[in-house]
C-alpha cells in the first residue's frame, strides 16, 4: 500500500569506451522514472526530437511489472497505485489508452498492540475528526479517547507543529499518534513521524487548525473539502502498464525521426530510450547542454531535463541565485529506506471473503511495551486480490478459485533491512490477516527498492525550493522526478508537466 519511490544509484556502467562525435538534438532528458518519461513525451509531443538517459538496465524506477513463474499473469513489484488528488495521471493514462480503475470499497486495517483493527474512515494520515467516534474507539480504547478528546477544549496554543508526531502527541495523546497516524504516515512514507514536516505530507492541515483551534476539527474541514470516493486509483493490468506505454510512444517518436531526419541534425537517433547510460559530465557550448556518458555517447540540445538528483550536483556552475549570481545549494536528499518487496501467490479460499479489507498498515514498534507489534517486521500488507477486482478476475482464471496474491512491504528509514524469506514473509501474513498461511505459499517473488526518499523535512524543503527557484532562471534547464516533486505519481506526473512546460 506504499507508494515507493525512485531507485538509488545504479551499479558500474562499463566505461571507457572512446567518445563519439555528439549527437544534435531538441532535448536531452537525464533519467527514466516516471518523471523522466513523462517530461520526455512532453517534449515529443511539442513536435522535439528527445533522447532519454537511464543509467540502470531499465527504464520506470520503483514502477515495475513481473510475474510469478508459475502464473501467467503480469503484476505491479512496485508502485500500484496512485492518489486521486488532481487529474495528471488519469489525465495521462487516457492518453494512452489505459483504463484508470477505482479499488474494491474496503475499509483499510491497521495494526498495532498486537492486535488488527479497521482504521477510522473519516481521518487525514490517520488522524481522527472525531475522536470519541466508535471505530477510533475500537483502535485506541476508552483511555486513548479520554485523551484524545481534550483536543477540542485546550487551547489553541497548546499545539508543537515542528514534525507530524509532535503535533498529533499534544494535541490528541500517544494512543492515536502511536496507534492511528504511526501505521498510516509511516507506512506511506517510510520514516517516523518525528521526521515528517507537517505541511509536506498534510497539506492544508496547519492553515484548517489556525481556523478551528483544534486538530480534529481541522481534519473534519479537509475531509468535508475533500471529493467523495476512493483516495487511490490504479490502472487495469497494473500501473507498469504506464511506464510500458510511455517508453513505447517515446521510441515510436524515435523512428519517424530516423525515417526523416532533419536537415540540422547530424544524422538519425535510432533510439530516443538508452539504458545503461550513466552521466558523468555537464558543459555548456554555446547556447546549448551537452551530455556526456561513462560509455562514450555525447548528446547535444539546447533543452536539458535533470530527474534525478544523482546528476544535480553536476549543475552547479549554472545555476545560481537570481539577482546577485550567488551560489545555490543543490539538494542532497540524505539516504531513503532500503525496502524489500515480498508477494505471496496464496492457496487461501478462507481469504476470498477480504476479512481485513484490501489491506493493512503496521505501527513500527513504539516505547510502551503495549503498543509492541509483536514481532511483525512487515510494515504494510496488501491483499491485492481483494483490492484490485481485475487482478482477482485474471488469477482466477488462470490459478482456479481461492488463489490470492498478497504483498508485504519492509524496511524503515535509518535501519539496514534484511530481505525476508518467503516463510517469514507468510508468517507475518497469517499474524497481520488472522488465517494460518504458513503452508499455504505457492509461488512467491521478491523485489528490492534500495535508496527510497527520505521524509521530507523542512530544511529540505527550504533548499528544493530555493534550488528549483534558480533552475527557472537558468535557460533551458529543467529538474524534475520524486527528489524535488515528492512522493507519489501524482505529484511526480503533474511535476514533470509544468517543469518542461517553459522549455
Amino acid at each position: 500500500m506504499t507508494p515507493l519511490p525512485p531507485l538509488g544509484a545504479p551499479d558500474d556502467v562499463p566505461s571507457g569506451r572512446p567518445a563519439r562525435p555528439p549527437e544534435h538534438v531538441d532535448a536531452v532528458v537525464v533519467g527514466g522514472g516516471i518523471g523522466g518519461l513523462v517530461a520526455a513525451r512532453t517534449l515529443v509531443h511539442r513536435g522535439l526530437q528527445v533522447v532519454l538517459l537511464e543509467s540502470s538496465d531499465r527504464v520506470g524506477g520503483p514502477v515495475r511489472g513481473g510475474a510469478f513463474g508459475s502464473l501467467p499473469v503480469r503484476l505491479d513489484l512496485g508502485a500500484e497505485s496512485f492518489a486521486a488528488r488532481g487529474t495528471a495521471v488519469t489525465d495521462l493514462a487516457e492518453e494512452l489508452g489505459l483504463d484508470v480503475v477505482s479499488p474494491a470499497p474496503l475499509s483499510a486495517w491497521g495494526y498495532a498492540a498486537g492486535r488488527a483493527f479497521p482504521l477510522p474512515k473519516a481521518g487525514v494520515l490517520g488522524i481522527p475528526s472525531v475522536p470519541w467516534a466508535a471505530d477510533v474507539r475500537r483502535a485506541i480504547g476508552w483511555p486513548g479517547v479520554a485523551r484524545a478528546a481534550l483536543d477540542r477544549v485546550l487551547p489553541r496554543f497548546v499545539a508543537d507543529t515542528s514534525d507530524l508526531g509532535t503535533l498529533v502527541r499534544s494535541r490528541l495523546g500517544r494512543r492515536v499518534a502511536d496507534r492511528l497516524v504511526a501505521p498510516v504516515a509511516t507506512g506511506v512514507h517510510s520514516a517516523p513521524l518525528d521526521r515528517l514536516d507537517v505541511a509536506a505530507v498534510a497539506p492544508g492541515l496547519l492553515d484548517a487548525f489556525g481556523r478551528t483551534a483544534s486538530l480534529s476539527r481541522a481534519v473534519a474541514e479537509l475531509r468535508a473539502a475533500a471529493p467523495a470516493g476512493s483516495a487511490v486509483r490504479g490502472i487495469d493490468g497494473g500501473i507498469h502498464a504506464v511506464v510500458e506505454a510511455l517508453t513505447g510512444e517515446i521510441a515510436a517518436s524515435a523512428e519517424e525521426f530516423a525515417d526523416s531526419p532533419r536537415t540540422d541534425a547530424t544524422g538519425p537517433i535510432h533510439a530516443a530510450v538508452r539504458v545503461g547510460q550513466q552521466v558523468d559530465g555537464v558543459q555548456r557550448v554555446g547556447a546549448d547542454w551537452q551530455v556526456t556518458t561513462t560509455v562514450g555517447d555525447t548528446v547535444r540540445a539546447p533543452r536539458l531535463v535533470v530527474t534525478t538528483p544523482h546528476v544535480a550536483p553536476l549543475l552547479a556552475p549554472w545555476v545560481t541565485r537570481p539577482g546577485d549570481g550567488a551560489a545555490v545549494a543543490v539538494p542532497t536528499p540524505e539516504a531513503g529506506a532500503d525496502i524489500w518487496l515480498a508477494t505471496l501467490l496464496l492457496d487461501a479460499p478462507e481469504l476470498d471473503d477480504a476479512p481485513r479489507g484490501p489491506g493493512m498498515l503496521v505501527a513500527p514498534d513504539a516505547e510502551d511495551a503495549e503498543d509492541a507489534a509483536s514481532g511483525v517486521r512487515a510494515k504494510a500488507l496488501t491483499h491485492a486480490t481483494a483490492k484490485w477486482p481485475w487482478l482477482a478476475d485474471r488469477v482466477r482464471a488462470a490459478a482456479g478459485p481461492g488463489v490470492h496474491v498478497v504483498r508485504l512491504s519492509y524496511g524503515r528509514i535509518g535501519t539496514a533491512t534484511e530481505p525476508p524469506s518467503a516463510e517469514e514473509a507468510a508468517r507475518d501474513a497469517s499474524a497481520l490477516l488472522g488465517v494460518d498461511l504458513t503452508d499455504r505459499v505457492r509461488d512467491h517473488l521478491l523485489q528490492r527498492w534500495a535508496g527510497a526518499l527520505p521524509p521530507p523535512t523542512p530544511a529540505y524543503r527550504a533548499q528544493v525550493a530555493a534550488f528549483g527557484a534558480a533552475v527557472g532562471h537558468t535557460p533551458g534547464l529543467a529538474v524534475t522526478g520524486g527528489w524535488v516533486a515528492g512522493t507519489g505519481l501524482a505529484a511526480i506526473v503533474a511535476h514533470a508537466q509544468a517543469a518542461v512546460a517553459a522549455l
